[in-house]
């Protein structure tokens, strides 16, 4: 599998992961800033949440780091929380922003 088949598996698992209190899928809601693939097929996410006082704080990162393990091909996983720069509606997708009616 080549680096951008794998990245792209790697955003189809993260696509999968849900904020419990928002019908829109994580990737969607723009909660990740950086998604790289290192050599040996090791994943990095840098990722926020929609406030710091999220109640999902501790849940939405570690099942983004499940999800990403189960895709074949994938060696290591680290997902960084960041507040910086801090959420905003904007960094929605359009697809998200249709969804919750902000269009």
């Amino acid at each position: 599998m080549t680096e951008s088949e794998l990245k792209e598996e790697v955003v189809k698992a993260i696509k999968s992961v849900y904020d419990p209190e928002i019908p829109v899928d994580v990737w969607e809601l723009g909660l990740i800033y950086d998604l790289k693939i290192f050599p040996v097929n090791n994943v990095y996410v840098e990722m926020t949440l929609t406030s710091p006082s999220c109640p999902s704080a501790g849940t939405i990162p570690a099942e983004i780091e499940q999800k990403i393990r189960e895709v074949e091909g994938v060696n290591d996983v680290s997902v960084e929380l960041t507040w910086d720069p801090p959420y905003s509606q904007d960094m929605m997708s359009e697809e998200a922003k249709l969804e919750l009616g902000f269009l």
